[in-house]
């Protein structure tokens, strides 16, 4: 169990690599909160603040600063929910769905980079195993369109498995 638990945890640490510097292209304008934010409004388009607060697993008033910042930088704006008019609903803007692309084209290079070295019989053990692993820790898998709908792993919002 501990040399599982082992190559799960540096395999974790090569992919957090690989994400923060998919993101070293925007980190004068993002940090990787505000880019996780940014995701949620990728794959939720018109939530309001306490959806997207929920997505995140913070409070709203978090949420509320971390959309301001995203608002003040032309990456997201607020509209008026047409069926209900007292609510507010978030998106991005075409700039911050660029940044967004960007970012995670820049990811899927890195990580299909990485996989290329890898034998043919070694993705096909890793795609089971991945998969096996995902399920177990009740993550959602990826529909089979190149899209992510979540936001760097919290699928429903909430935190991972303790």
């Amino acid at each position: 169990m501990d040399a599982v638990t082992r190559a799960v945890l540096v395999a974790s640490r090569l992919l957090v690599s690989v994400s923060v510097r998919s993101l070293a292209t925007v980190e004068d304008r993002v940090t990787l909160p505000q880019f996780r934010l940014l995701k949620v409004l990728s794959a939720h388009a018109g939530d309001n603040l306490v959806s997207v607060a929920d997505r995140l697993g913070v409070n709203p008033s978090t949420a509320m600063r971390m959309v301001d910042r995203l608002i003040a930088a032309g990456l997201a704006e607020r509209g008026t929910n047409p069926g209900n008019r007292r609510e507010t609903e978030l998106r991005l803007t075409d700039e911050g769905r660029g940044l967004v692309a960007d970012v995670s084209a820049a990811r899927r290079r890195r990580i299909t980079a990485i996989v290329e070295r890898l034998a043919p019989e070694q993705r096909t053990a890793l795609v089971t195993a991945l998969t096996a692993f995902t399920e177990a820790g009740g993550e959602r898998p990826l529909p089979d369109d190149d899209g992510e709908p979540y936001p760097l792993g919290w699928s429903d919002g909430t935190a991972p498995l303790h």
